[in-house]
């Protein structure tokens, strides 16, 4: 027989004291205290192994965390919040958290901070906080409200994240957007805007600046022999030295490659010939690169504004032709634009001759590019776009002859032909059993500004007998900042005879949204600019998300032209784009290909297809 434990000895006792004396009944209760014995003590190792884990996150995680009570005083920390802000947990216990604060923000911002907890409970944002060191940090930080059983305050929990790291980032990519990788001077966005800058403020103080446009005279002959590495160190050491000559309101920038750009104000010509001296003089001195002794020199060209040209594209153009022709007869030094130097005028007066007798000749003719309904992939519309084949100069580029035409005044018989060729065309494809689609004309500020467009527009459905539905006449933005009132008068008889009127290259001029709600407007094409990085750049994709849902408010058909792949194009239908056009579904093509398009001949093409392939 097994001896009477003490719990029994115990239990039996309380029973006999009662005058209770039974041995099974004693059993059963020692055996029912046990079994809560055992839970009590497992409920009890259940807690602290519970506490133990939550002691191990608490220190282990990688966000700082901090307990604070609701007299505002911190009661913990954990090992994050040590290794961020170099405070032990000795030396904050006990202390207000405003011992982090740093002085970037005002009292209204911590303000925010406590209506939010007393509002909602919790606090989310950016804050920049000081470290023990004194050093100041962006963190994300997030603030919960602690509540007990009955729904009292027992503390308060911050969770925050340094997020010095992706700041440093995000700056470097900026400055990489802005700089040259290689010499980390500004790039040619930075320095059209700095010269746009610099040309307004001449022009209010009536001051002059010069520009130097300048290579470092064969280069790839260190690139060939010693190998880029060396003629990327001579880059760098030649953008050095021109940057020690730039002044503090001077702009030094690396165009690529060699070449080189120094924008700055010069009183005179004898401060500019000084200002070429000194930097022909400084990029001739030697340099020892990978135990090489090498000496390169430079060749510069050199415009003056306003002499030379009013806007950063004509003085880039007049240095460049000064640098060539310093280069024609030598180099190492330095060249003034000159007209007698630019050949490209001499090519321009060529053009001009034989642009005069284009029209009677026959040599213009129009190409037309499908537009694509996104809804059902068919071709909805079409853009008529201009053409020159001369039998002396050959097939001459839309972007040379279309702004000699603007600059001569011959945009305007050019225009008006376009206009009444392109309602002749469509009217001779409906005439053949076509489809009836739409047809765009480019139509130029200088055109637009003359104020008769409505009667040559009238004329030319006259003539051809196409119904204005069928006509559809695209305009910049800068026609519609020009004299709003003959602006709005001309575009409200446009409307009326029940032409369209398309706004072209949406956001790549004045920026101003105004014009949409005062002017009547059909449609709004999305520049290729935007849709070429559409996939690839927020700000591209934002700016098209944007503009369509504008368009739309307005009740504004939206078209994204230069869609050359699949991606660009499943990412405008998936933000709602109405029509397309590019490369993905064709080129500009002769009038007897866009028949064989619209007929059916022709499939566009699509799904792999080579850019403006087409499927027979």
């Amino acid at each position: 027989m097994l001896a009477a434990s003490p719990q029994d000895e115990a239990i039996g006792a309380a029973l006999a004291a009662h005058g209770v004396a039974n041995p099974a009944l004693t059993a059963q209760l020692s055996a029912l205290f046990a079994a809560q014995q055992a839970a009590f003590d497992a409920t009890m190792k259940d807690r602290d192994q519970r506490l133990r884990l939550a002691s191990r996150i608490f220190q282990s995680t990688q966000e700082s965390i901090m307990l604070i009570d609701t007299a505002g005083k911190v009661i913990a920390v954990n090992a994050a919040f040590e290794q961020v802000t170099g405070y032990s947990e000795a030396e904050v216990l006990g202390r207000n958290p405003r011992l982090l604060m740093s002085d970037r923000h005002d009292d209204a911002f911590y303000r925010d901070i406590f209506n939010s907890l007393r509002d909602t409970g919790q606090w989310r944002g950016e804050i920049w906080n000081r470290r023990k060191n004194g050093q100041v940090y962006p963190e994300h930080m997030a603030i919960d409200t602690v509540r007990g059983e009955h729904g009292e305050i027992d503390a308060y929990v911050s969770v925050s994240s340094d997020i010095s790291a992706l700041r440093a980032a995000h700056h470097q990519v900026d400055f990489l957007s802005h700089h040259d990788a290689l010499t980390l001077l500004p790039n040619r966005a930075v320095l059209a805007a700095r010269m746009r800058d610099a040309i307004a403020a001449a022009r209010t103080g009536e001051r002059q600046i010069a520009l130097l446009l300048f290579n470092l005279d064969r280069l790839q002959r260190i690139n060939d022999s010693l190998g880029h590495e060396t003629g990327d160190a001579m880059l760098q050491e030649m953008a050095r030295r021109a940057g020690l000559l730039a002044g503090p309101g001077d702009t030094l920038a690396h165009m690529g490659g060699d070449e080189f750009v120094l924008l700055t104000q010069c009183p005179d010509s004898d401060a500019i010939v000084h200002a070429a001296q000194r930097l022909i003089d400084e990029i001739a001195r030697p340099v020892q690169v990978g135990g090489h002794d090498l000496i390169v020199t430079a060749s510069i060209g050199i415009s003056v504004y306003p002499r030379d040209g009013a806007t950063p594209s004509e003085l880039l153009k007049a240095a460049d032709v000064a640098l060539s022709h310093m280069k024609d007869t030598g180099r190492n030094g330095y060249r003034f634009f000159k007209g007698e130097m630019n050949t490209h005028a001499l090519r321009w007066m060529a053009l001009e001759t034989h642009l005069r007798r284009a029209i009677d000749k026959g040599e213009l003719s129009l190409h037309y590019q499908p537009q694509v309904s996104i809804a059902d992939g068919r071709i909805c519309s079409m853009e008529a776009l201009l053409r020159w084949r001369s039998p002396e100069l050959g097939q001459v580029a839309p972007g040379d002859f279309i702004a000699l035409a603007e600059d001569t005044g011959l945009i305007l018989p050019i225009g008006n032909w376009v206009i009444r060729q392109a309602c002749l065309q469509n009217k001779a494809w409906q005439d053949a059993g076509m489809a009836p689609l739409r047809v765009a004309v480019n139509v130029s500020a200088h055109q637009f500004m003359v104020g008769n467009l409505p009667e040559v527009v009238a004329e030319a459905l006259e003539d051809s007998g196409l119904e204005a539905r069928y006509l559809e006449v695209e305009l910049t933005e800068s026609v519609m900042m020009h004299d709003s009132e003959a602006t709005a008068a001309q575009l409200a008889r446009l409307t009326e005879m029940g032409v369209s009127i398309s706004l072209d290259d949406f956001g790549t001029g004045y920026s101003s949204l105004g014009y949409l709600s005062r002017f009547m407007l059909d449609k709004l094409k999305i520049d290729q600019t935007f849709v070429r990085n559409i996939t690839t750049e927020p700000r591209s994709a934002a700016i098209a998300q944007a503009t369509i849902a504008l368009a739309h408010g307005l009740s504004l058909v939206v078209i994204a032209e230069g869609v050359e792949t699949e991606d660009q194009y499943q990412f405008l239908k998936a933000i709602g784009c109405d029509e397309v056009q590019g490369y993905l579904f064709s080129r500009a093509v002769p009038p007897e290909q866009m028949q064989s398009l619209i007929s059916g001949k022709t499939e566009l093409a699509r799904q792999g297809d080579p850019p403006g392939m087409m499927r027979t």
